[in-house]
């Protein structure tokens, strides 16, 4: 929470001194710069991640310079719960970063305050049908789509075979049909292995019940649900994890706070968790399993009532107060349609949206990719409508989500009070 409060208090303040932090910005359209003959145009490029991160962005980072010596990428790499404070001070202090690794949870922030460069110029026609849309904020390509993103029911086979328990059909099943795999597992497990890992805290689990049920977790306007919405997943879940289904409450809340090498799933303590498809290859690497990747479970047994959906892994956006606009659009471009850069950073951040850059990496596509883009494929024409990106505030969603439902599984509140309590936090939040 200490994150997301700062940025909003801060970028807060930055739009009561939007005539002066700002000026110019909520156009779009940048201030340009001249440099003197010699000088190198220099390009501040910051990013979240990990070592594999950073050095294949560094990596991408030398041969872009190697092919343009006046340009000068400077990389500006932070840990993922530092980077969102250090942003947002920047931002406020009028010393933004000219390249921006941008996420879902706070696209919106930023490009509704006009902080972020409307992209629409860079050329995204050989990406995915319905990729590009997804970095749009009030009308404009505030963000570039970096990789394609699906939330995956990942099953550990190792678990399913020590249990005897068959692997589901994934294109069949119900979340009656999950329950049942998921008893059978704890059943065999004696207290130390699950069925499942917890779901309550899940942002994407919450979603696609709330798709699966005829809502949507955010609209054009707010919130897509009501209270009741998430009262009803709320005693689901806690019914699943008094039935010993999910761990305990301190497992459970323990698990949610590792690293993903650390997490039940990948050390074979439950049979079935949710991810997201980028995280399959650490996944696999982190438990030394070859995960079985399935659709999330419906209401109906029908894979396309399953509600899934494409996001973004992250995006390329752009200060919009940048000095070096064209050089920025420039590497962004690089970034984002050059087969050499996608050679080099591959689907780390996500599989590639552009279908050209794919297609030309597919070669060098590890087992993990590989299985990735089977079933990316397998749930194309069964997605439900393009997801709308969190509105202003809409990113602390998923913090709220999980402190009320820990309150569910550790009883502290019923199912009905917490889901008020998540609504009401939620709905005062957005701006």
């Amino acid at each position: 929470m200490a994150t997301k409060k700062k940025l909003l208090t801060t970028l807060t303040a930055l739009g009561v001194t939007a005539s002066l932090a700002l000026a110019g910005c909520a156009s779009g359209t940048p201030t340009a710069t001249t440099k003197a003959p010699g000088e190198k145009t220099v390009i501040r490029f910051a990013w979240w991640g990990n070592d594999t991160r950073n050095k294949l962005t560094n990596q991408v980072i030398e041969a872009y310079e190697a092919a343009n010596p006046d340009v000068d990428v400077q990389g500006e790499p932070t840990e993922w719960g530092g980077y969102w404070d250090k942003l947002a001070t920047q931002v406020a202090a009028n010393d933004a970063p000219d390249v921006i690794q941008m996420d879902e949870k706070y696209i919106s922030e930023y490009g509704k305050r006009g902080v972020l460069m409307d992209l629409a110029s860079i050329n995204t026609a050989d990406f995915a049908p319905g990729t590009v849309d997804l970095g749009k904020v009030g009308g404009k390509l505030v963000g570039i789509n970096i990789g394609i993103n699906a939330p995956i029911l990942v099953a550990n086979p190792k678990v399913f075979a020590d249990a005897g328990v068959a692997m589901p059909d994934d294109a069949t099943w119900t979340w009656d049909d999950f329950h049942k795999a998921a008893q059978q597992i704890s059943a065999k497990g004696g207290g130390q292995v699950w069925g499942s890992a917890g779901m309550l805290s899940v942002d994407s689990t919450l979603k696609a019940w709330l798709r699966q049920h005829g809502k949507e977790q955010w609209t054009e306007t707010g919130q897509g649900y009501a209270a009741a919405d998430v009262a009803d997943f709320y005693a689901w879940g806690k019914g699943l994890h008094e039935d010993g289904t999910f761990p305990p409450a301190s497992v459970t809340s323990e698990d949610e706070g590792k690293a993903l090498d650390q997490t039940l799933i990948a050390q074979s303590k439950v049979g079935m968790g949710t991810l997201w498809s980028n995280q399959i290859n650490a996944m696999d690497k982190a438990s030394g399993q070859d995960m079985a990747l399935l659709r999330l479970p419906s209401r109906t047994g029908k894979a396309k009532d399953a509600g899934l959906w494409y996001k973004a892994s992250m995006y390329w956006s752009a200060s919009a107060r940048t000095k070096n606009a064209d050089e920025v659009k420039k590497f962004i471009d690089y970034l984002s349609n050059s087969t050499e850069a996608g050679a080099i950073l591959g689907t780390e951040r996500g599989l590639p949206p552009n279908l050209k850059v794919r297609a030309s990496i597919a070669d060098k596509f590890s087992a993990s990719d590989k299985k990735v883009v089977a079933f990316m494929e397998k749930i194309e024409p069964e997605l439900g409508p393009t997801s709308v990106v969190p509105p202003q505030g809409g990113g602390q969603s998923p913090d709220i989500q999980k402190r009320h439902a820990q309150n569910v599984y550790f009883n502290r509140g019923t199912p009905q009070a917490e889901a008020e309590g998540f609504y009401n936090e939620v709905k005062s939040g957005l701006k």
